[in-house]
């Protein structure tokens, strides 16, 4: 691994036989150092592997050991002589973020606090449970898979507005519900409108620096302590059972397609094939009921804010910002060939913990911020500060337009709770004027703050490569954790 700028390293192709792309890292010196401490480098060296791979396989700031892939890693597989892996997109498949603005100022909002987050946690259930949780009939559940947000929309939950500005427009065409297993789609029939466990979250957050005032301002977001609300969540127990699901019928046809992988966990199908297109039409399914139920999750919140606040919904003018996914595989059009750069060519991007991160002009991108790009949303851990990051050309060039997801792992769920005390870090929290509502106190020890990577130093990486510009800081003062 050699150092080729200042939060740049680079594995060449020529340092394992075998390797048919080099590697490139973002990572400042301490970044670099936590993933040498793990599996990341070389979890990203054995993608170089995949069949069809091209230009370079990424790691990006927040990246560490994950299933297959590194988390925060992006591969591009060619279109026809390429392949699919579900460890390139992970189990908790559209897995993703939103982040909703409202017209409240933290002066407002404080006083009602504690009423309002206790709220939000009575109305999102969460946790591994499905008290609360819609129970849909098996045509409902169909419907879920094939339309997406689209469907919550058309039943009464939300707005257009909501639909255009989600990636995709919350609705990937490409599913097809008869491609997912019995048993995902019973995991799935009573989770719709739940906030799950581990590290997804709903927190009212407030803006607290702006560096980018024209992005700010185009999305809505550019006053000093104005109030968001920031989600955390993806397909739940559905989408856990589809990358199962595929992960074993991959691996037993595995030998028809006579393709050598230096980890099992890399396990591909060629492009295609029956095996990889049921996966894609599986993993559509699933991310359109990640994106319904994020929305779903969107208007309960709404509900909450009308009843503790007493204001009505135009009032509150909760608009939603964006909504992105992190854990995907697409279809989209990039340039991989070094000796012509003008040219673009079809690609499977796989992005594992990685967000898309489309530049100004792109089609792709809302069209009211066409004309500065998308925004990129990036978590941090549960009492620190979260991110909004703006799109750019770079991104486009050196990373098939994509960056950070959030902070990234610093240490072990073990660790986490051998090292934080859940009176400790809800003292901590409160102690810094948040307040914390949880399903667990398990769940909130595995995600102290302590346990993840800076934020900031995640975001500053970005931004000093250009993959995704700072726009606003957002720092929380209420989390409710699943």
């Amino acid at each position: 691994m050699t150092k080729v700028g200042d939060v740049e390293y680079r594995i060449e192709q020529t340092a394992r036989s075998g390797m048919r792309v080099p590697v490139t890292i973002y990572a400042n010196d301490s970044l670099i150092e936590k993933m040498q401490t793990d599996r990341t480098i070389d979890q990203a060296v054995n993608v170089t592997f995949l069949p069809g791979v091209k230009k370079h396989v990424v790691v990006l700031p927040d990246g560490h050991e994950g299933y297959g892939f590194p988390i925060g890693g992006v591969a591009a597989t060619d279109f026809e002589t390429g392949v699919i892996s579900p460890g390139g997109v992970g189990y908790d498949i559209n897995c993703g973020v939103r982040l909703l603005r409202t017209s409240l100022n933290e002066e407002e909002v404080r006083p009602k606090l504690r009423e309002l987050v206790k709220e939000m946690f009575h109305a999102v259930p969460s946790g591994l449970g499905n008290v609360g949780a819609l129970n849909l009939s098996t045509q409902q559940l169909d419907n879920v898979l094939a339309e997406g947000a689209k469907w919550a929309i058309n039943n009464g939950y939300g707005t257009q507005s909501d639909l255009e500005h989600c990636e995709e427009n919350g609705t990937m065409k490409l599913s097809d519900s008869s491609k997912v297993s019995g048993d995902a789609k019973k995991r799935g029939a009573k989770s719709l409108g739940t906030l799950g466990s581990g590290n997804h979250f709903l927190e009212i957050e407030t803006v607290n620096n702006v560096v980018d005032r024209e992005a700010a301002q185009t999305f809505g977001i550019g006053r000093t302590g104005q109030v968001c609300v920031l989600m955390h969540t993806g397909s739940r127990g559905l989408g856990h059972q589809v990358c199962s699901d595929y992960l074993k019928i991959i691996d037993v046809a595995s030998p028809n397609f006579k393709i050598e992988l230096p980890d099992r966990e890399l396990a591909c199908a060629p492009a295609g094939s029956r095996e990889a297109e049921n996966y894609r039409f599986a993993m559509g399914s699933a991310l359109n009921y990640a994106w319904t139920n994020r929305q779903i999750i969107t208007q309960r919140v709404r509900k909450a804010f009308e009843r503790v606040m007493k204001m009505s919904e135009s009032d509150l003018d909760m608009k939603l910002v964006y909504d992105v996914a992190h854990n995907i595989c697409k279809v989209e059009e990039h340039s991989v060939d070094l000796a012509n750069p003008k040219k673009k060519q079809k690609v499977f991007v796989h992005r594992k913990g990685a967000t898309r991160a489309f530049s100004k002009g792109n089609e792709a991108v809302p069209k009211d911020y066409r004309t500065i790009g998308q925004p990129v949303l990036i978590p941090g851990s549960m009492g620190t500060a979260s991110w909004v990051l703006l799109g750019r050309e770079k991104s486009m060039e050196v990373s098939f337009g994509s960056t950070a997801h959030g902070a990234g792992r610093m240490m072990s769920r073990g660790a986490a709770i051998r090292n934080y005390p859940y009176e400790k870090v809800r003292q901590d929290l409160e102690s810094r004027g948040i307040l914390l509502e949880a399903a667990s106190k398990k769940g909130v020890v595995e995600e102290a703050p302590g346990a993840y990577k800076d934020v900031d130093s995640v975001a500053d990486v970005s931004d000093s490569v250009g993959i995704g510009t700072k726009v606003v800081r957002l720092t929380p003062i209420a989390v409710v954790k699943g």
